[in-house]
């Protein structure tokens, strides 16, 4: 063979970094949208007595305008809620439920959730108001 011909070749191939790098934003992009929904958006009725708030002391279900259900602030399967709503009580026996629904949802849909509850094991209900904005 000719020596003149053998070269070292000197080029970098980013070809696997580019791989890499287009691998990292399309993880980023589906990941980004569940990091901001953390909070669960609840429109509730208005009643015009203020209670005392008790968020830490209670087990908490939420439905929300779609009708999910939301068992301390975690998103619950309706086919599996009444199991956790079951183990919930069993490490809290002395905590009431309040039920935080949402304006819009159906009267059906909770009375649907405080039968399931009550098929669990809840004795004690309570249903979660806002107070109206007293203007002037």
């Amino acid at each position: 063979m000719n020596r003149k011909n053998k070269k070292v070749v000197s080029d970098i191939n980013i070809t696997p970094f580019t791989d890499v790098v287009l691998v990292l934003l399309i993880i980023f992009m589906i990941t980004t949208p569940m990091l901001s929904q953390h909070e669960i958006k609840v429109n509730l009725p208005q009643s015009a007595e203020a209670t005392e708030k008790t968020e830490d002391k209670v087990i908490e279900i939420l439905v929300d305008k779609d009708g999910f259900l939301y068992l301390n602030k975690k998103q619950i399967h309706q086919k599996y809620f009444e199991k956790s709503v079951k183990e919930e009580v069993k490490k809290h026996p002395e905590r009431p439920v309040v039920i935080k629904g949402d304006r819009n949802v159906k009267y059906d849909l909770i009375i649907n959730v405080m039968d399931k509850a009550k098929k669990a094991g809840v004795t004690k209900f309570g249903l979660a108001t806002d107070i109206p904005d007293k203007k002037a």
